[in-house]
């Protein structure tokens, strides 16, 4: 249990059964009544946000999560298999629990993970990586004047669109985070 007075960004609170990340905060004193804590909660398993407001004093419920470094092995039907490099564990993660990080993901690659309670919240990787395009159209030779691009698919599967100067079998630079082409790698 946590004070709502001792609440921070991005601690995480177990609310009707419900995991919430705390987006903001803020202390509230009005000239009349109690103080009270001003919250934007984001929902870490739909991502929905939410406002919540609770009195100063309570106590809520913190949830601990545990993160965790994995090392992305194969896929097995639509389980990725991931291995904890400590313990030599293996276990299935569904697509659905790594959200957009299954993306950007090749094998051998490690992954931080979220935990809590032995179910896995989500993923996190790099801001950008580096990845093969595995088939692109060839670029037409004298419109490279203006800044237009084509569609590329990249070793992990994703399609996202690159200059016309890019050609099958470069490495490419792409941001994780929007799926843009950043540079050559």
């Amino acid at each position: 249990m946590v004070s709502t007075n001792n609440l921070k960004n991005g601690m995480t609170l177990k609310i009707d059964d419900k995991l919430w990340q705390i987006v903001e905060w803020n202390h509230h004193k009005p000239g009349k009544g109690g103080a009270m804590v001003r919250t934007k909660l984001r929902d870490v398993e739909q991502g929905k946000v939410v406002e919540k407001t609770f009195r100063a004093g309570e106590d809520v419920e913190q949830a601990i999560i545990e993160r965790k470094t994995l090392q992305y092995l194969y896929r097995e039907g639509e389980d990725y298999i991931f291995m904890n490099a400590d313990t030599y564990e293996q276990r299935p993660i569904s697509p659905e629990a790594l959200g957009d990080a299954a993306k950007w993901i090749m094998e051998g690659d490690s992954v931080e993970v979220q935990e809590y309670e032995g179910r896995i919240l989500g993923a996190d990787v790099p801001a950008s990586v580096d990845l093969e395009v595995t088939y692109t159209e060839p670029g037409v030779a004298g419109n490279t004047a203006t800044n237009t691009t084509k569609a590329a698919t990249l070793e992990t599967g994703v399609e996202v669109q690159v200059p016309l100067f890019i050609e099958q079998g470069e490495k490419v630079k792409v941001d994780t985070r929007t799926g843009d082409y950043i540079s050559r790698a």
